[in-house]
């Protein structure tokens, strides 16, 4: 629920109200009473960017993409030498002694 900035036309009493969009805007003024409150225009909520990814995939030069995938592929070769290595060292199941 957003929240609304009011203020009084006639005693020029300023509050902040927490309230549903479905909610008629406010009217009498808790400070003199009068129904003279007007509910202001705000400038609404930032925008956040959280996370990785907006800057590295949208504006990065052709350089540096370039770079990135290179080390990609330079650590996904390491990662299937390492598999190799885990599948040459398992012991066979052929050499059983009686």
């Amino acid at each position: 629920m957003p929240t609304y900035a009011y203020r009084c036309d006639n005693c020029d009493h300023a509050l902040e109200v927490f309230q549903s969009m479905a909610d008629a805007p406010k009217k009498k003024c808790p400070g003199c009473g009068r129904m003279q409150l007007k509910r202001q225009i705000g400038a609404g909520a930032g925008i956040l960017f959280k996370g990785s990814g907006f800057y590295q995939t949208d504006y990065r030069s052709e350089s540096y993409r370039s770079g990135a995938e290179a080390e990609k592929k330079a650590q996904s070769g390491e990662g299937k030498k390492s598999d190799s290595k885990k599948a040459d060292a398992k012991p066979s199941g052929g050499d059983k002694k009686a």
